[in-house]
């Protein structure tokens, strides 16, 4: 560390004393305020970078959402209410802090418009007792539902949630939809990831999903995400991101941290992990699941090593 020289210290000290002494004190005065100035700039910086923060939370910025590791686990960002009493089948999210979500259960099923911060359910159209409803997706100003144990489907008004039509699916079943904003993809329980035309419903393409040469079945609720579909493992805490080209498995998201908080939490009365909701303009990702008190906005973080093993346990039922 370079020490100070004398001789500037004399320098400096024998300008000051040769100045006039209203320019001695002009310069002793501009010096004071000079180091006054020191630490209220510095206090400002600190202030600027506590509050700074506060401007983001609860958003990720765009392009943020780092898929370049098969293994994830996840970082909670935020927490919203969500009906307790909703058995979460499809949700999806269509702009303004504002989600669409399909229930479940003979005689309780419905599509509903919901507030992302409150949890409100804003419009409710309920659907038959003999219709149990499953996964959802939105495809231009149309909703697009599916029942289950049918081929049966319908479309709704985004709107005012009012039935357009019925329609008749070529699927196995009626489980999850999803959409890249041209053709549908759907999931009927099994492992296999179908491509259909939304005008026809029919089948274009399908595929079977495998990880290390087994299958990975009960394919659920289903999003498309930046280039990918995401889908829901029944009965599991896991998400799998599938390429929409052949099918093929891209990675695993691990989220057991949610249902077990909930658990610990006392909310007993809860069901599995389903629903994943993304909000492509603000790069927000949200998921909740049947039956849960809370919608969760989530981030992902590379697995660790011990999350990272007996994927086939956790995730292939």
């Amino acid at each position: 560390m370079a020490t100070r020289s004398p001789y500037k210290r004399q320098t400096k000290r024998s300008m000051i004393q040769s100045l006039p002494a209203s320019s001695s004190r002009r310069f002793i005065s501009r010096k004071r305020i000079a180091m006054m100035m020191i630490p209220l700039a510095f206090f400002s910086g600190v202030l600027f970078l506590f509050f700074m923060p506060f401007n983001s939370w609860g958003q990720q910025p765009s392009g943020s959402l780092d898929l370049s590791h098969r293994i994830h686990e996840i970082e909670v960002v935020a927490e919203f209410p969500h009906d307790p009493d909703a058995f979460t089948q499809g949700l999806l999210y269509s702009g303004n802090d504002t989600l669409f979500e399909s229930t479940g259960l003979y005689g309780k099923s419905s599509v509903r418009k919901v507030s992302l911060r409150t949890g409100k359910v804003e419009v409710l159209e309920k659907m038959k007792d003999s219709y149990f409803g499953e996964g959802l997706t939105l495809l231009g100003e149309s909703l697009f539902q599916v029942a289950w144990l049918t081929h049966t489907g319908f479309t709704y008004d985004l709107h005012n949630l009012r039935k357009v039509k019925p329609f008749i699916h070529h699927m196995k079943d009626g489980w999850g939809l999803a959409t890249d904003g041209e053709v549908l993809f759907g999931s009927d329980g099994t492992s296999t990831l179908y491509r259909m035309d939304p005008q026809t419903m029919k089948v274009t393409d399908k595929h079977t999903v495998k990880f290390n040469g087994r299958e990975v079945r009960y394919l659920n609720e289903l999003e498309y995400i930046n280039n990918e579909v995401w889908a829901n493992v029944w009965q599991s805490d896991c998400i799998a991101r599938i390429s929409p080209k052949d099918g093929s498995l891209l990675g695993w998201i691990l989220l057991p941290k949610l249902r077990q908080g909930l658990l610990r939490s006392g909310h007993g009365g809860i069901d599995v992990l389903n629903g994943i909701a993304w909000d492509s303009d603000k790069q927000r990702l949200f998921v909740t699941g049947k039956l849960w008190p809370k919608l969760y906005q989530i981030k992902l973080k590379p697995a660790s090593a011990k999350s990272g093993t007996n994927i086939e346990r956790q995730c292939v039922v």
